[in-house]
């Protein structure tokens, strides 16, 4: 089999998904692996052969830590749908005689629901056309959505990241003494992991959100409005939490009620953008309240200044156990994570899944954990969610600003 590796990155980015890319590449190193490549902007960079040589480029002094701490993806991303093997397999023929030029025998794709898909129908090739190519996925992704694992990297620093903003708003909310909505969309296209990080804001220091609206739940806006209006008899200025993927009853997305022109990426999934601005236009006309709409968008997944060092170190235990697996023979899983407890607190290990089990499926908030009304969690998430977003990196800095890395091309040898 072929004696080097490549890494990939899919999909949208989070605060740690180079921890992962760090992991990977620390780990083939320390299993003899002779080069680790990279793609540039995943599947479709590889498809035009655009591959950096990791090992040039990583293997100077202070490069790893600074990978470990920086946002977004180092190798750059894309959002592209591999096409069935049996339609159209002049690509996926293509895609292995690129793989065959860098004698690749191991492959890491870091990403979430969507590139499980895409290394599951390459794993599916490999075993057709009789490819010894080992084909490992790497859990990525804020939404927490990946099924059959706890939590997957990225949502721990995104939850910190969530907690902490509506902390911040619900404190400046208060300055002025008149009736005040603002309406703070958060990411999750069908899975509320991340609205409901909101709830981490509420302590004896802070009343939280008064309603944390997730996609788990049919919204209905007049309810809303009736809700909003009786919250504001006893609170008059208040922050609400509402996912960017509520739908009404008939299955349209919330923000599709503002405007008719729907987008949709290479996956079918609708852009989905404007759920703060609609609901804060609507109070202010029925309520006559003032009103703002926050739209947390990427900042939610960049925020490396207020990333979780617990999910930073899962991230790289992640990618480390991506290369283990591979090196030891094994094919055509993913990394996944299992909770459990040493000396009575959190610890996390790693075990494999079954790529068929998680491509392109989808895990939501239980229903149990969303309070009776529907417009907020119980202590159950908290208890989940409290221990991923512990701990305070330490970013390497220059005048009080965080130094990344960025990746300088070096053409594949």
């Amino acid at each position: 089999m072929g004696i080097n590796a490549i890494v990939g990155q899919s999909g949208g980015p989070t605060c740690v998904i180079n921890s992962s890319l760090a992991g990977v590449f620390s780990a083939c190193r320390k299993h003899g692996v002779q080069h680790v490549y990279g793609m540039r902007h995943g599947v479709q960079g590889l498809l035009k052969d655009d591959v950096v040589n990791l090992t040039d480029v990583l293997s100077a002094p202070g490069q790893l830590t600074l990978l470990r701490h920086t946002p977004a993806s180092y190798l750059g991303s894309c959002r592209y749908k591999l096409p069935e093997s049996d339609q159209m397999e002049a690509v996926y023929q293509e895609i292995f005689d690129v793989l065959r030029r860098y004698d690749i025998g191991y492959f890491f794709y870091i990403g979430g629901n969507d590139s499980m898909d895409t290394i599951l129908k390459l794993s599916d090739y490999a075993a057709k056309v009789g490819s010894d190519i080992r084909f490992i996925g790497v859990p990525k992704t804020i939404d927490n959505d990946l099924t059959h694992t706890d939590h997957t990297p990225g949502y721990g620093s995104a939850a910190k990241y969530i907690g902490t903003t509506i902390k911040e708003l619900v404190r400046d909310s208060t300055i002025y003494d008149l009736k005040s909505v603002t309406i703070v969309e958060i990411m999750g296209r069908n899975a509320g992991w991340l609205t409901a990080a909101a709830a981490l804001a509420e302590d004896e220091d802070c009343e939280g959100a008064a309603m944390i609206c997730l996609p788990e739940i049919p919204f209905d806006p007049d309810h809303f409005i009736a809700r909003v209006d009786a919250i504001q008899q006893q609170t008059p200025s208040l922050v609400v939490a509402v996912s960017e993927g509520v739908r009404i009853a008939d299955g349209r997305y919330v923000c599709e009620l503002a405007h008719n022109l729907v987008n949709v990426d290479a996956f079918g999934h609708t852009y989905l953008s404007g759920t703060a601005h609609y609901l804060s236009s609507l109070v202010a006309a029925k309520l006559h309240s003032k009103t703002r709409a926050v739209e947390l968008s990427t900042l939610q997944r960049c925020a490396a200044h207020l990333a979780s060092e617990t999910d930073i170190e899962e991230a790289v235990m992640a990618g480390r156990a991506a290369v283990e697996n591979a090196v030891a023979g094994i094919t055509d899983k993913m990394v996944a994570f299992e909770r459990g407890t040493v000396n009575g607190r959190y610890a996390c290990k790693t075990k494999l899944l079954p790529l068929t089990e998680v491509a392109n499926a989808e895990k939501k908030v239980p229903q149990e954990w969303i309070n009776a009304e529907g417009n907020g969690v119980t202590h159950d998430f908290i208890d989940y969610a409290l221990p991923l977003i512990q701990g305070e990196p330490k970013l390497p800095k220059e005048d009080s600003l965080p130094r990344f890395a960025k990746l300088k091309k070096v053409l594949a040898k």
